[in-house]
């Protein structure tokens, strides 16, 4: 851990150690904030000590829960480096009226390529084609065949910053492109090329490829367990780049053993990292990366500089409205 440029009316900001360069340099010109950079793994009785005098903190992976909370007395911003925030206890820093923000579209693009390279990696069978050119058979074009994407179907559901960028690119290869979002006007789909549809059991018959483009709450996780596996197209294959949990790997697992399944792309994981003997991470028809989707050269300079503007908006009185997840404390007063 690591401070600089400490003054007696500088406002206190913590930031992990993975944050971009790109970010602290926005920081590091600011004469009126001192920064500390923490570790991911810092134990938690360390970060409370930190959170002392902290006017705000920046988040990878670690967890913020009330207990944080309880150890910043003056916290003024927490930020997530990323858009997800299923680690972070929003009600108690609502309560608090303390903003949660988040990387607004930073890894948008990132994570929606991740997704489509998932699916034409699966229906090109790129796994395969690389094992058995490393094993010299790769002229041997018997067993199941590459299949083409356009034509295709994908269903992807939820049509927010992510799911909103995955369609064009799925519609660039030809693809029939349905959405689910209940969340969402149907007249904005629509406008996008694609076809909204209000029914997810019904919608998932009709898809060869499931992308999960959907944040991890108490309504979405478990949203692919069994039942709803079964429901999808024989053949079909399921992608999630957005939190793990959401999808049932047991059953996911038993989907794809049996058959029922021809296979998925998996970024992320419940917990995470996996066990390496996870059975998911053993069938060939399963690509796997290890929660990479977002974190590119570009989405991390991105993400650390949306960031870092977005904690000082927030100590400078002009809150990034648009990337607070309880925007409804910026209207508080007093």
């Amino acid at each position: 851990m690591a401070g600089h440029g400490v003054g007696t009316n500088q406002k206190h900001l913590l930031v992990p150690l993975s944050m971009g360069r790109a970010g602290l340099d926005i920081l590091a010109a600011r004469a009126d904030v001192r920064v500390t950079r923490y570790a991911a793994s810092i134990a938690p009785q360390a970060l409370h000590a930190l959170l002392a005098d902290a006017a705000g903190i920046a988040l990878s992976y670690t967890p913020f829960r009330r207990a944080e909370l309880a150890a910043a007395p003056g916290l003024r911003v927490v930020a997530r480096i990323g858009v997800g925030f299923d680690a972070v206890e929003v009600p108690s820093l609502t309560e608090r009226g303390i903003p949660l923000m988040v990387a607004g579209t930073a890894n948008s693009t990132s994570v929606a390529e991740q997704a489509v390279f998932f699916m034409l990696a699966l229906a090109k069978r790129g796994a395969e084609m690389q094992r058995r050119m490393r094993t010299g058979i790769g002229h041997d074009r018997s067993g199941v065949l590459p299949m083409e994407v356009a034509g295709k179907t994908v269903l992807i559901v939820g049509f927010g910053r992510i799911g909103s960028r995955t369609a064009p690119r799925c519609l660039a290869f030809g693809m029939t492109v349905l959405v689910y979002d209940p969340y969402m006007a149907p007249a904005t789909i629509r406008a996008a090329g694609c076809e909204p549809v209000a029914d997810l059991d019904a919608a998932l018959g009709r898809a060869d490829f499931v992308t999960i483009h959907c944040p991890k709450t108490a309504q979405t996780v478990g949203l692919f367990g069994a039942a709803r596996l079964a429901r999808m197209r024989t053949g079909a294959f399921l992608v999630n780049t957005a939190r793990g949990g959401i999808v049932d790997e047991a059953a996911l697992h038993t989907a794809i053993v049996s058959g029922h399944l021809a296979g998925a792309g998996l970024d992320v994981f419940d917990p995470e990292p996996p066990d390496a003997a996870h059975p998911l991470l053993h069938l060939e028809s399963v690509i796997a990366a290890p929660h990479m989707a977002g974190v590119t050269a570009e989405a991390v300079a991105a993400m650390a500089v949306a960031t870092a503007r977005n904690m000082l908006s927030v100590l400078d009185g002009a809150p990034a409205r648009e990337n607070a997840v309880n925007p409804e404390v910026l209207d508080r007063t007093g």
